[in-house]
């Protein structure tokens, strides 16, 4: 596929009927907002497409609110695109047909904690952050981490990972039932707060990553951890990155259970000394995080220890305080405005892949080399415990010959990671920017299903069009 420098099959905006904006605003009063301002915020995300804004937008306060939108932009025929928080970084959120944006950060309300099931059930706005907090009392905690602090049902709908995914998994592993309002504005639950089901078709499985293309999501149920009894974590530096990701190999392959294991290279390391005032070494470094019994994370870190010694580690440097652990985490989670602020006025084209955790090496040091090559600024930072990691160019806005380079480049490591057995998103998603990739990597037969799914369950592509594929 050609580099996607363009917005992929956009297509003329579907127009509101003065009769649907009426009843939205007879329903939802000052709810429902025409201003551009509100429009235009969720108009946009972290993605580099410029889309115009959607034509209104809703603020909902409970699952009856959603089903009335979808019931009425069914009867019209007219798209709605439910919103979070706007974190995401592939346009999983434009309106690139038009319609009503469905803003569901009101509908923040922890429903129900079952802590002696370790489960919670929760609003779609709900954040990771938030859940964590209100939950610390019962000795539990929600694992995964994204990094930004998204909205659960934003992070459900992309099938979102992060930072503890190496231990945790993914959304995948971690939500076990759903409540989503259909393409016709029915509701419908799936799922239960048991740990397994052998009754039908999973359809939560079939929700989690569909990017809002297949159900508006309302309420998920999810599993919740023990607070582990012992935390530590560390900082290793190298002398390439290379070095790091070899490192990182040989802790997955000794079946170290290691919470986090995060990359950042001389570049990311960089921009968090300058916007987190940290004072790390400017060399690629892994940072770290055991989690278990005090003897658990004891053995766990000198092996670790040993491995990052062996592969050319220097500088182990421990944080067993909370206050710095949370120093370098925040830090960590900031990499990406971090990033973005060491060159002014520009824009990031942000990829991810993920690769057998044996093909880690060959494909960083390989899309490095490309990246140097083309005299672009850049920065990586990976969840490289399991195979995925980050590579952002940093683009003028409006420069439309470094765009292409960077999307050119984009574009040689996505084919790289597919060619390796790997996927062309870790954890983002598709959305607009992959369209192409997932062609590549699953085949026409396997998005032609996708497309044959969707045709039944939205016939009128009024869910979030435009994403995953065409139609």
């Amino acid at each position: 596929m050609n580099a996607p420098t363009e917005l992929p099959h956009l297509v003329e905006p579907r127009p509101v009927p003065a009769a649907m904006l009426d009843a939205l605003r007879a329903r939802f009063g000052d709810r429902c907002s025409t201003a551009l301002a509100v429009r235009e915020q969720h108009g946009r995300d972290e993605s580099p497409f410029d889309v115009r804004p959607p034509d209104a937008v809703v603020f909902c306060e409970s699952t009856d609110d959603v089903a009335a939108i979808v019931s009425l932009a069914d009867r019209h025929a007219v798209p709605v695109i439910p919103y979070g928080v706007g974190s995401s970084l592939e346009g999983h959120l434009l309106a690139v047909q038009g319609g009503i944006s469905i803003d569901l950060s009101r509908m923040n309300r922890v429903l129900q904690v079952n802590p002696e099931d370790l489960t919670a059930t929760v609003e779609p706005g709900v954040t990771r952050e938030q859940l964590n907090s209100e939950i610390r009392d019962t000795g539990l905690f929600f694992p995964i981490d994204p990094g930004a602090n998204a909205s659960l049902g934003g992070m459900a709908a992309t099938r979102a990972s992060g930072t503890n995914a190496v231990r945790y998994g993914t959304m995948r592993e971690n939500v076990l039932g759903l409540t989503v309002v259909t393409a016709s504005g029915e509701v419908i639950h799936t799922g239960t707060r048991a740990k397994k089901s052998s009754a039908g078709y999973d359809l939560t499985r079939l929700m989690v990553g569909s990017e809002g293309t297949l159900g508006v999501i309302t309420g998920v149920t999810l599993k919740l951890y023990p607070l582990p009894e012992a935390v530590s974590a560390a900082i290793c530096h190298f002398k390439d990155i290379g070095s790091a990701v070899d490192a990182t190999i040989q802790i997955i392959q000794m079946g170290v259970p290691i919470a986090r294991c995060e990359l950042l290279d001389v570049n990311a390391v960089r921009a968090v000394n300058e916007h987190s005032k940290l004072g790390l070494r400017e060399a690629p470094m892994l940072l770290m995080e055991f989690h278990g019994s005090e003897a658990g994370v004891k053995e766990q870190a000198e092996t670790v220890q040993s491995i990052a010694a062996e592969a050319g580690g220097e500088n182990f440097e421990w944080a067993s305080t909370p206050e710095e652990r949370t120093r370098l985490w925040t830090a960590r989670h900031k990499a990406y405005f971090a990033g973005m602020t060491t060159h002014p006025g520009c824009r990031t084209v942000t990829t991810d892949t993920c690769v057998p955790i044996s093909r880690l090496t060959e494909i960083i040091e390989a899309s490095v080399a490309e990246a140097d090559a083309s005299g672009l600024p850049y920065y990586i930072v990976g969840h490289v415990g399991d195979g995925n990691f980050h590579l952002a160019y940093l683009v003028k806005d409006g420069d439309a010959q470094q765009r292409e380079t960077a999307e050119r480049l984009s574009m040689q490591m996505v084919h790289r990671a597919i060619a390796l057995q790997g996927t062309c998103t870790g954890e983002h998603g598709i959305g607009l920017h992959k369209q192409g990739f997932l062609v590549d990597e699953t085949g026409a037969g396997a998005v032609e299903m996708m497309r044959t799914l969707k045709r039944a369950l939205d016939p009128k592509n009024i869910l979030n069009p435009g994403k995953i594929f065409s139609l």
